[in-house]
């Protein structure tokens, strides 16, 4: 039987259009490795369905591992519980067989701290590949040698420096673009706008707000609504193949979130590729990231007012701001799939 190179066994939720970090992470990943390897070497295995779908996991392995030298996993916390252990059993009738973990995220080390057999299981796996820095000094710390950096990335058509947009006059355009949340800190953009603007007696800023409603939020965000200003409007889904060209019309992006499960936001690339400038909060790796005065602000978030006090910068400094637009488009080569995919593939021969 022909074996493939790659089995990918993650959350594809195939013919619905699902724009979660997880599902878009695993699309672009699964996608490129089929560009620089064939679409014959790569198998794909869609976990998607809830609890119902963990009882076909131990059918989805074993095909993984009959099929394939590598097997390539990318759960959240409940299909990392069951497919971790379930691969590393299994994996001894089908030798030689390398198990993979492509983490996304930013909450494995801290939900791996009170599980011992977790633990040992991934430190079986031939590697971790955590999206930041930080995420692998962490996991480090919990004993691992397996761990590798694999930042987030996104297949996306970097704009040229000569279409960088440039303002010189008020209103300078703010967005969000997120899955609209509490969490991400939506309302802290809000009132910090609104804030600043009182504060001139004008409309300094415009406030756009994109992405999909949190589900079990929505009650919450049509409150919110109500008591727009009219410099603040909901921009609803944008398809993840259309970022750039919304993004690049504005002066900067928001990213004010306080998120527990905050990874290498892919929001973050968005901006980067479309050379907008990020604000965003100390939260998790952000500050990795975005390097403060160079590719946007980093702010304290237990300071109140911290992020009104940005926005007061950049009007202060609106040519230091622009010129941070061109730093942004260098900064989003480091994240095309091309780039990232390769290196990991590297690390297999």
């Amino acid at each position: 039987m022909n074996k493939t190179k790659i089995c990918v066994i993650a959350h594809f939720a195939f013919g619905k259009n699902l724009l979660n970090g997880q599902t878009v992470k695993a699309k672009i990943i699964t996608e490129e490795l089929e560009n620089q390897l064939g679409e014959n070497q790569v198998l794909k295995i869609d976990t998607h369905g809830g609890i119902k779908s963990l009882l076909k996991a131990p059918f989805q392995v074993l095909k993984a591992l009959k099929k394939s030298e590598n097997v390539i996993i990318m759960p959240a916390h409940n299909g990392l519980r069951v497919y971790a252990p379930l691969l590393n059993f299994f994996k001894k009738f089908y030798k030689p067989r390398k198990l993979h973990y492509v983490v996304i995220g930013g909450w494995l080390a801290s939900f791996l701290k009170n599980k011992k057999g977790l633990t040992k299981t991934l430190k079986k796996f031939y590697g971790i590949y955590a999206e930041t820095n930080t995420m692998k000094n962490d996991l480090e710390a919990l004993g691992f040698k397996n761990v590798s950096v694999m930042p987030n990335c996104k297949k996306l058509d970097v704009i040229k420096e000569d279409e960088l947009v440039k303002f010189d006059k008020e209103p300078y355009k703010l967005c969000t673009f997120s899955r609209v949340m509490k969490e991400k800190g939506i309302e802290d953009a809000i009132n910090s706008v609104k804030a600043v603007n009182e504060k001139f007696s004008r409309v300094v800023f415009t406030l756009d707000i994109y992405g999909q409603i949190d589900g079990g939020q929505e009650e919450w965000f049509e409150n919110l609504q109500k008591e727009f200003p009219e410099y603040v409007k909901y921009g609803g889904l944008v398809p993840f193949d259309k970022s750039v060209e919304v993004l690049k019309d504005y002066f900067a992006l928001l990213f004010p979130t306080y998120y527990e499960g905050e990874g290498f936001a892919g929001t973050l690339i968005d901006a980067f590729s479309a050379g907008i400038p990020i604000i965003a909060s100390d939260w998790k790796y952000n500050s990795e990231i975005v390097e403060s005065g160079k590719t946007g602000l980093i702010y304290n978030l237990k300071e109140s007012n911290a992020l009104e006090g940005c926005l007061k910068w950049c009007l202060d400094n609106v040519t230091n701001w622009l010129d941070m637009k061109g730093n942004c488009l260098v900064e989003a080569q480091k994240y095309l799939p091309n780039v990232v995919v390769k290196e990991f593939l590297d690390q297999l021969e």
